[in-house]
């Protein structure tokens, strides 16, 4: 029962964007209300990320995590959403939520990690929802820093407030 990574490919998006919706609801349902939650579906986020990957497949790079064969996790990463060259933004580790606590987070971490320190960044940045307590301490264990900044996201049809983390690479 070993995991695996490797980059995703254009076949991966559509069983990505159903592990996000299903690692969405599991990890922000306490403390953000269900309608909030009940769109995108699945399928439409399968879609989202079919599109997200058609125009920032130059600049960005997605990994999967498989556990035997079965998609288990993913990360995404790319440029800093504020412009500055020398920095790296993690965009998104998610996760099924049958994997929490099994070390596929981790190895998606290390391995994002990695990849920024290859491209030439020196700092890596990522936003984090503030009431996610659980993302934040996962973050804050592997050496994950908050900024300061903050700003407010819409999910469905919740105001949700994000944190942003830093760390050197």
């Amino acid at each position: 029962m070993t995991v695996t990574l490797r980059p995703a490919t254009a076949g991966d998006l559509m069983a990505v964007g159903q592990l996000h919706q299903r690692s969405r609801v599991a990890a922000y349902s306490s403390f953000l209300p269900p309608e909030a939650l009940a769109n995108p579906t699945p399928e439409a986020m399968g879609g989202y990320w079919v599109a997200r990957w058609a125009y920032e497949l130059a600049d960005h790079r997605m990994t999967v995590a498989e556990r035997d064969g079965t998609l288990a996790g993913f990360s995404y990463l790319g440029p800093d959403d504020e412009g500055d060259a020398g920095t790296g933004l993690l965009c998104a580790i998610h996760l099924d939520p049958t994997e929490r606590g099994r070390g596929v987070g981790r190895a998606l971490m290390v391995d994002a990690l990695a990849s920024m320190r290859a491209r030439g960044w020196r700092r890596a940045v990522l936003w984090v929802l503030r009431d996610n307590a659980r993302a934040r301490r996962f973050y804050e264990r592997g050496g994950w820093q908050p900024t300061g900044l903050e700003r407010v996201e819409v999910i469905g049809t919740a105001r949700t407030p994000q944190l942003r983390y830093a760390r050197p690479l």
